[in-house]
């Protein structure tokens, strides 16, 4: 049978394919720019990029992707599941799923790593972190690297050389204040040059944010509109330890607010010796998440805010089960 390829507009991740499993649970610990004129639901980035591979017809079809990781009661990742296991949702409209897999496919990465002053005790470990997580990779990942603290720093640019980035971490030591929410803006930035279709961030901090350009709202706004899954491992001091800035007080809340937008989840460590075991779990459950396509119901080309909700259908014999999905996407503009 001869093949061929649609062009396709790809609001999210390239066109993949089904790839049945058995039912499987894995182990997981528990856990400026100027201010826009134009409403907070609607985008004003450029729009999605036009995806070809080999040869092509002349259609043109809008599908969104969704990457989804779903856990048991016991923050387990449940993999195996079945296309209709699952019902996605946009703006309350139920939507058809068309393309489902579970296939590891490569990932564009950035880790974004604190090195203030507040980290000097913890910044070794926090290294031993990012090593660990190195070593989820896969040989078509990319890597980059940045570095903050009064300001956010590129220490590396993207690389498929883990060993290259782990000599850029040895040089890295613990003083001044911290920018993260510049960093995160710098690895979003950075994100845009990524080769693979799949992207995320890993934010390795110890607090909130005292020395940025950039405020928090702005950077919301930047997560909303980049197509890229944030997770964070979080050091925090005990609440009444904590500077007394609202910043650094609220330090926890910016990061579960922002990794929930895209998806991805926060992680707490009590604990800085469960870093690494941490760390590790969250490259597998990257590797481990359900992708889940549709063709939006919703054809309109006006920039705006689509909410996404995704509900699970249990299989038999499973105990309640969660499902972690970005919250929505910007339409396409005119």
């Amino acid at each position: 049978m001869k093949t061929s390829t649609i062009t396709t507009r790809v609001l999210s991740v390239s066109l993949i394919f089904v790839l049945p499993l058995g039912f499987c649970i894995l182990s997981l610990l528990t856990p400026s720019f100027a201010q826009s004129l134009v409403p907070d639901d609607v985008k004003h980035d450029t729009p999605g990029q036009v995806i070809k591979r080999g040869q092509s017809v002349h259609l043109d079809v809008e599908l969104a992707l969704v990457n989804v990781t779903v856990t048991d009661p016991y923050n387990r990742l449940v993999t195996g599941l079945e296309p209709d296991n699952f019902r996605i949702f946009e703006d309350n409209i139920k939507q058809e799923v068309v393309n489902f897999s579970s296939e590891d496919v490569p990932i564009s990465i950035g880790v974004i790593l604190d090195h203030s002053g507040s980290m000097a005790n913890k910044l070794g470990k926090a290294k031993q972190a990012a090593f660990q997580f190195f070593k989820t990779a896969n040989p078509q990942d990319e890597f980059f690297l940045v570095g903050f603290n009064d300001h956010a720093e590129l220490l590396s640019p993207f690389t498929k050389n883990v060993e290259d980035l782990q000599s850029h971490m040895l040089y890295t030591s613990a003083k001044g204040s911290t920018a993260l929410l510049d960093a995160v803006y710098l690895g979003l930035s950075q994100m845009r040059g990524a080769r693979n279709a799949k992207r995320a961030l890993l934010i390795i901090s110890d607090g909130g944010d005292n020395h940025s350009r950039y405020g928090d709202k702005d950077i919301k706004r930047l997560v909303r509109e980049a197509d890229t899954q944030l997770y964070s491992i979080g050091m925090f001091d005990p609440f009444e330890y904590r500077s007394r800035t609202p910043e650094e007080l609220n330090g926890p809340s910016l990061l579960n607010e922002m990794t929930e937008l895209t998806g991805g989840r926060a992680f707490t460590v009590e604990n800085l010796n469960d870093l690494p075991d941490i760390a590790a779990k969250i490259g597998m459950e990257l590797r481990n998440q359900y992708i889940l396509g549709y063709h939006p119901s919703h054809k309109a080309r006006d920039a705006r805010w689509r909410k996404i909700k995704v509900k699970l259908r249990t299989p038999k014999g499973l105990p309640p089960l969660t499902a972690y999905a970005k919250t929505g996407y910007y339409a396409p503009s005119r």
